[in-house]
């Protein structure tokens, strides 16, 4: 479980929220699945994302805008069929997410913070097409940061500042809901507090025990 501070922090007043393994179910799951699909190692395309420099690169380079969707696609493919698998890289990262589903508690939650006052900024690292498909991000959020837009990827600080800048705020005001440790660690580098998200509920219990932002 999450560490839970004994003082609570009641200066923060905006929420910056992930897309990916937060408003949606897990990525990571999800490209787990993906692998198993495969027939080999469940694990091999979060093992090359994460270890493969060519992999990494590509991802980068997708998440920033400076490749388009079927450009990594093409790259990640050959990566994927270097190591054995047998793929196609036509329309591989919708297969990729084809197991997400959106958390409609986490949608219930980002209302409620809306309705009660609570600017609420995404801030979300572009992966593929037809990503944000299926959730009007207009009623989900104040200010809408995409990296590939901005040219610019969690987790580097720049990212959060721009959020923070769309929505008014001083970043010590904001705290970063993600799933990832390493975003909320870049989050926490110009001050933003930090909600390691695993579910709807305990989102909501850490922004009220800790932050004081209650719905």
């Amino acid at each position: 479980m999450p560490e839970v501070s004994s003082v609570t922090d009641t200066a923060r007043t905006a929420v910056l929220v992930d897309f990916g393994g937060v408003i949606t179910s897990s990525v990571l799951r999800a490209f787990t699945d993906f692998g198993a699909s495969l027939g080999g190692d469940p694990h091999l395309p979060l093992d090359l994302l994460g270890r493969d420099e060519a992999s990494r690169t590509l991802l980068a380079d997708h998440e920033c805008g400076r490749i388009d969707a079927e450009a990594f696609e093409r790259g990640f493919a050959e990566r994927l069929r270097a190591h054995g698998a047998d793929v196609v890289a036509e329309g591989l990262t919708a297969r990729m997410q084809a197991g997400l589903s959106i958390d409609q508690d986490m949608l219930a939650l980002l209302g409620d913070l809306r309705a009660a006052g609570r600017p609420v900024a995404l801030v979300s690292n572009s992966f593929g097409t037809g990503t944000y498909d299926g959730v009007e991000l207009a009623a989900v959020a104040d200010v809408i940061v995409i990296s590939a837009e901005v040219g610019i990827r969690k987790p580097s600080r720049r990212i959060y500042e721009i959020a923070c800048e769309r929505l008014g705020i001083d970043p010590e005001k904001a705290v970063m809901i993600d799933d990832l440790q390493q975003n909320l660690d870049g989050a926490a580098r110009i001050g933003i507090g930090g909600v390691r998200h695993t579910s709807a509920a305990d989102t909501r219990r850490q922004l009220a025990e800790r932050f004081g932002i209650t719905t």
